[in-house]
């Protein structure tokens, strides 16, 4: 069974950093596309990017794309969401999902065979 869990997520402040980290477990996570959703109260989830398996070509959503850097490390399983210059508008729960299929954009949860449970990000003005 493939589990994915997300860590890193807290409170922080405008004009901060973080990194957000996906471990995958149970499956073969170099054969995974990697995304990153996230869905802030009372809004629909929306993705934030996606990582490709084997070339690591990577897609941004508008919003994050100048201030955002994913990436992953095929040794550890562990796929990785950068977010620079946080804004209040950042705050929301974030999620990562794996596909077996996908091979580029990623932009539709149903493009996903996998998800995690997700972890908060909440930025403070």
């Amino acid at each position: 069974q493939v589990q994915l869990e997300e860590s890193g997520g807290g409170l922080v402040q405008a004009g901060d950093s973080l990194t957000l980290s996906c471990e995958v477990s149970g499956g073969f996570f170099v054969k995974y596309t990697m995304g990153w959703f996230r869905q802030a109260l009372g809004k629909e989830r929306e993705w934030v990017g996606t990582i490709t398996y084997a070339s690591g070509r990577t897609y941004y959503a508008d919003s994050v794309r100048d201030r955002s850097t994913i990436s992953r490390d095929d040794a550890k399983n562990v796929a990785y969401l950068q977010l620079n210059s946080l804004e209040p508008e950042d705050t929301a729960v974030y999620y990562c999902a794996g596909s077996l299929a996908l091979r580029a954009y990623g932009i539709r949860e149903d493009e996903y065979d996998f998800w995690g449970q997700g972890t908060q990000v909440t930025v403070s003005s």
